[in-house]
């Protein structure tokens, strides 16, 4: 029973954090593309750069609402959900999320208003300045978010306190500066980027298919073109820098992600494709080139790789250890009990002894005992992973310590395929990008028919690909909700399967009328297409042609279309 509520935990968990990640990506690229848009049009003053800010602004708000409103449910379900977790945890993971909550959140829907309804009420300039902060406010939003994320995958500057039985932070300066948040943040962005752009090209093709909006459509191109071939090539770099950080960090995941068995002599091979089979720790038709996998992982010619086997003979140890720390801690608590009961009130000496107990909770224990505590204390999660067996670590088996160091071994076949479809998606977005900026640059903005086609089709391909980043990511730390530190199966309320099953149909059909209405409005002012504002295009050209004649070079007037 107790796995039915981990895993539907974990389901509901999933769906919603998956289903509201299909709106962040989308915020963060549009952002920055609006003010690149709205930068042109304050340098040049031509409408239809204004046009088309305030068009692609549209369908940024309807985007940036329904994030907001998926996000809040699922901090909610950290209290209702992981209440353990929370508990445990809490006063690291969510200094971060208020940090994100009080600061970035407010600055962008703060200025998200002005960007709205402040068209007439601010100059250019004034209103140039909140679009950028929009931008600006949407990027530190997901700063603070992958800076929470990234401590659970690598939980530095905090440390467990056996007074108060719960994690700490011992240095926010290190939580701040976790490489492997740093990492996820920059790689994360640049694919929303990459999203974004792929989103504002494939409409900018469907209206060169049916010949609407032209002008609107060729410059967009041009832009999304430029800013997603740039985006694109960021996150094959950065990516490239997540695994090396997951070589030191997280080095179960990595050999998962490879399916590598066994560690094999540097440097390691890449398995290009294969069909891993856990059961038989070997990968079938494994195709591998030679060095890039330790390249990648270490960026040197000969520092091995860990295998799975070899990490699992690690974990192994660990669980051991841990149990020394375990029980040392239940000693600690043993003898906190004992002076906390020595120690209470009675009479006319509870004001004396009161003093005494509050000194109880951290004097009289064991000398001894606190050092072997923390001598094993960095373990301690691992001895936990045996209370999926046993209520005492201390009398676990060997054959569930085995069990539990297997335990540390995610599915690798899910992992394997994932990672690869999500990098070869990388690498198509980049072919994709290039082709259109250089027929935006040099071909004359000529694009064939087919391309225009493919574009279309390839709208929905950022998300699936940034999907499978979530699920490589989260996936991959499994069984751990803080890497090394809180096992999955402890962090969880103690809720009823009833209640999961209640609050995931929920979900579900909340989430999926959220859904409906996000494609029929997109839909509505796609169709709909941008407005026009022609008596400012009217002035612009009067304006510009004043300026001709009074350059005297009456030839250069143009004869154009208001939408120019």
């Amino acid at each position: 029973m107790e796995l039915g509520i981990v895993e539907l935990s974990r389901l509901q968990f999933a769906m919603t954090a998956m289903y509201h990640f299909l709106f962040v990506p989308l915020t963060l690229g549009l952002s920055i593309i609006l003010a690149i848009m709205e930068t042109v049009y304050v340098m040049t003053g031509r409408p239809i750069w204004r046009q088309m800010t305030k068009f692609w602004g549209t369908l940024f708000g309807i985007n940036f609402v329904l994030g907001v409103a998926t996000g809040l449910t699922m901090e909610f379900q950290f209290g209702m959900n992981w209440s353990y977790y929370s508990h445990y945890v809490g006063d690291i993971f969510g200094a971060p999320l208020a940090v994100e909550g009080l600061m970035a959140f407010f600055l962008e829907a703060t200025f998200v208003g002005l960007f709205f309804f402040g068209w007439d009420k601010l100059t250019r300039v004034q209103h140039l300045v909140v679009t950028w902060l929009v931008a600006l406010g949407s990027n530190l939003s997901a700063l603070w978010i992958l800076i929470a994320n990234g401590w659970m995958q690598n939980p530095v500057g905090a440390a467990f306190n056996p007074d108060t039985m719960r994690m700490e932070m011992t240095s926010f300066y290190d939580v701040l500066f976790n490489p492997v948040a740093q990492a996820k943040f920059v790689h994360t962005v640049s694919a929303g980027y990459v999203t974004a752009s792929v989103f504002v090209l494939g409409v900018s093709a469907l209206y060169l298919l049916k010949d609407k909006h032209v002008e609107l459509a060729r410059r967009s191109i041009s832009v999304a073109a430029a800013f997603g071939l740039a985006s694109a090539l960021s996150v094959v770099v950065l990516g490239d820098e997540s695994g090396y950080t997951e070589s030191h960090t997280q080095k179960m995941k990595l050999a998962a992600i490879e399916a590598m068995w066994e560690t094999e002599k540097a440097p390691a091979p890449f398995t290009l494709i294969g069909f891993p089979d856990q059961e038989a720790r070997e990968t079938h038709f494994a195709i591998k080139i030679p060095w890039v996998m330790g390249l990648i992982g270490t960026r040197s010619l000969n520092v091995p790789i860990a295998g799975i086997d070899q990490l699992v003979a690690e974990n192994k140890a660990r669980i051991k250890q841990g149990i020394v720390a375990y029980d040392a801690l239940v000693q600690i608590r043993e003898q906190r009990a004992a002076l906390s009961s020595a120690a209470k009130p009675s009479g006319a000496e509870a004001g004396e002894t009161s003093t005494s107990a509050e000194g109880a909770g951290t004097g009289g224990i064991s000398p001894e005992l606190r050092k072997t505590f923390e001598e094993n204390s960095e373990n301690l999660g691992y001895a936990l992973l045996l209370k999926r067996y046993v209520d005492d670590p201390r009398n676990a088996t060997p054959e569930q310590i085995e069990k539990a160091a297997n335990d540390t071994v995610p599915g690798v076949l899910p992992l394997f395929w994932a990672f690869r479809f999500m990098v070869g998606f990388g690498f198509l977005f980049i072919a994709f990008m290039a082709y259109f900026f250089w027929m935006s640059s040099f071909g004359g903005e000529r694009y064939p028919r087919w391309a225009l086609i493919f574009a279309v089709i390839l709208i929905p391909a950022p998300w699936l690909a940034a999907e499978l980043g979530w699920f490589v990511a989260e996936f991959g730390r499994q069984p751990w909700t803080v890497d090394d530190v809180l096992p999955t199966a402890l962090s969880v309320s103690r809720l009823s399967v009833e209640d999961l099953l209640i609050t995931l149909g929920g979900f579900v059909t909340f989430y999926s009328i959220l859904f409906i209405v996000e494609i029929t409005l997109m839909v509505k002012y796609i169709r709909k297409g941008p407005y026009q504002d022609v008596e400012e295009t009217k002035a612009w050209m009067a304006q510009h042609e004043r300026r001709l004649r009074a350059l005297g070079d009456e030839d250069a007037i143009p004869v154009a279309s208001p939408a120019e």
